[in-house]
């Protein structure tokens, strides 16, 4: 990392359940300090909407709301400018939607914080999703570059056009920062303890390899969530990212 001192964030909890009182559940266990940023999926959202934004932020909580936006400039745009409002912290979109998309949300988003007088979230572009290997790219997808060149277009083209950062697999993040500046995020789902399954993700780290990698922010979700006790997790997680002594 050439000695770069990398700007982390506390990890951020996938709170991918089905219903409001799960998710209130979470939020309640996961009252600790420091609190983890949580992250908001599609499938929350889109059965609650703003609700349950607001519970998050009601009770401190730094909100991530990913909804990987991919349409046309002009109704990414209107729909940025409504996340906007929200007050949220980070946010998604993808790529693959191309530069003018990226800049209609971007200034979606920022018209919508104007607007309700808040700083606008930081905005995140998707690259390759870490469900995403190198056979489905090529076959399915018919992408002649590999799957390192595709997320190093992508992150180049999402730093041209002023977005913060980009979501990628921690595997990728060494290749990201030979095309991108110093201070350009890297949030890094995928993460697995140790003892953790992978589920269906197909790119997976620990956050022990993520911090050395030099992620700026993990995000868990099922081994913290799906843990019988959640805060136990959640702080083992927290541990193993933030503390700095284990890299020397």
């Amino acid at each position: 990392m050439g000695g770069k001192i990398l700007k982390r964030f506390v990890p951020m909890v996938a709170i991918d359940v089905a219903t409001k009182q799960e998710a209130i559940d979470l939020f309640d266990k996961l009252m600790v300090k420091p609190q983890p940023i949580v992250k908001i999926g599609m499938e929350l959202y889109y059965g609650l909407g703003q609700v349950i934004v607001k519970e998050a932020k009601k009770r401190g909580f730094k909100v991530f709301l990913d909804l990987k936006l991919y349409d046309t400039s002009n109704t990414v745009h209107r729909a940025m400018a409504a996340i906007g409002r929200l007050g949220i912290d980070f946010t998604t979109i993808h790529a693959a939607g191309g530069g003018e998309m990226l800049i209609a949300g971007l200034a979606g988003l920022e018209e919508g914080a104007k607007e309700a007088g808040v700083e606008p979230a930081k905005l995140l572009a998707i690259t390759q999703l870490t469900s995403i290997d190198e056979k489905i790219l090529h076959e399915q997808q018919h992408v002649d570059l590999s799957l390192i060149e595709s997320v190093q277009s992508y992150a180049r083209l999402a730093e041209k056009v002023g977005l913060a950062g980009v979501v990628c697999s921690a595997h990728e993040i060494k290749a990201i920062r030979e095309v991108t500046g110093d201070d350009f995020l890297c949030v890094t789902p995928g993460i697995r303890p140790t003892h953790a399954i992978k589920d269906d993700q197909k790119r997976v780290v620990t956050p022990a390899q993520a911090r050395i990698d030099g992620s700026n922010a993990i995000v868990v979700g099922r081994p913290i969530t799906q843990s019988f006790d959640p805060v136990a997790a959640y702080q083992e997680v927290q541990k193993a990212f933030l503390n700095e002594e284990e890299e020397k």
